[in-house]
């Protein structure tokens, strides 16, 4: 997938006259360039806004009539940034306002490029040494971050995230790369997620994927996109983001089990998360065309799920 350039976005030219004055009146005059966010699926503003001075900000926008659901993401985001523990390689809000019918939220801009694909060994080294830092600091969350009633993983699996006891019903369709997989097998593993989840402590960022991180001059990863943090383990988060390490052929098995985020985890952590993510993602492929969101994210889910799947696949000796 081309990572960086998956989303479907307004111009700035796009947003209400009314919109951008309020912005530029933040900014100190009309913004000198606007880069517009490449990567993402989802259809909301956003772009890296550079001022009159040169101050730059990362502004998400979306309109209170249409996009609601954007505005609430984007205002839950910013408080989980605000309460994030300090010293954290992660965007920090500056301010928001509403005009013009739309909500806008300024967040400090990362200079830094999403990671390539295939995996550079040295930046997925970089991503996973940020999110070792992540992790440690969630493990034991500050209270002010628990209060704002975060969902969790074992709730968000039995709702949403769970789809092969679907299959297995004869609820939802047996997506073709699963055709010869033990679906008996996925079954039993996917199950074990909840409880797993709901034993853990600790926060999961819940959507840790390559297009959500960023890597600056120095070789640092930033990780953006707060939204869906949740109670829930880390090695979950770690499994999501090692399906392209797999992908591009690193040994996303060594790297899976001598990551902090791991230590602790149940003997079939791995295949228990790669087995729901499998199912979610290729079930997810499956529903046809998205009219809200990117037109890449279809294929964002079959490839993924077709990865995950060939990953546990490989670890069980399928055939």
């Amino acid at each position: 997938m081309p990572y960086g350039a998956t989303a479907v976005r307004p111009d700035w030219e796009d947003l209400p006259a009314g919109l951008r004055d309020a912005l530029a009146s933040r900014l100190g005059g009309p913004p000198a360039a606007v880069e517009v966010a490449g990567g993402g699926f989802t259809s909301g503003f956003a772009a890296v806004l550079t001022g009159p001075t040169g101050e730059r900000v990362f502004v998400k926008a979306a309109a209170l009539d249409g996009q609601r659901h954007l505005v609430d993401w984007y205002a839950h985001e910013a408080a989980i940034l605000a309460r994030l523990p300090a010293g954290l390689p992660v965007p920090r809000p500056r301010w928001a306002l509403t005009d013009s019918g739309w909500y806008a939220l300024a967040l400090d801009a990362i200079d830094g490029h999403t990671p390539r694909l295939p995996w550079d060994p040295a930046e997925l080294a970089a991503a996973l040494t940020t999110y070792a830092e992540v992790a440690a600091a969630l493990g034991d969350p500050p209270a002010d971050l628990v209060a704002l009633g975060l969902p969790r993983l074992a709730d968000l699996a039995r709702d949403d995230i769970l789809w092969w006891g679907e299959v297995a019903a004869g609820r939802e369709p047996l997506p073709e790369p699963a055709v010869r997989a033990p679906l008996a097998e996925l079954v039993a593993l996917e199950s074990r997620l909840p409880g797993y989840a709901d034993a853990a402590p600790g926060l999961a960022h819940g959507d840790l994927r390559v297009d959500n991180l960023l890597l600056d001059a120095a070789g640092r990863a930033w990780l953006c996109d707060w939204t869906w943090l949740c109670h829930g383990p880390a090695w979950f988060d770690l499994a999501g983001l090692l399906i392209t390490g797999y992908a591009t052929g690193l040994d996303a098995d060594t790297a899976f089990a001598g990551h902090p985020a791991a230590a602790g985890a149940p003997a079939d952590a791995l295949d228990v998360s790669l087995a729901a993510l499998a199912g979610y993602f290729l079930t997810g492929a499956a529903a046809g065309p998205s009219t809200a969101s990117s037109p890449h994210l279809r294929s964002h889910q079959r490839w993924s799920g077709a990865q995950a799947l060939a990953w546990l696949t490989a670890r069980q000796g399928w055939t």
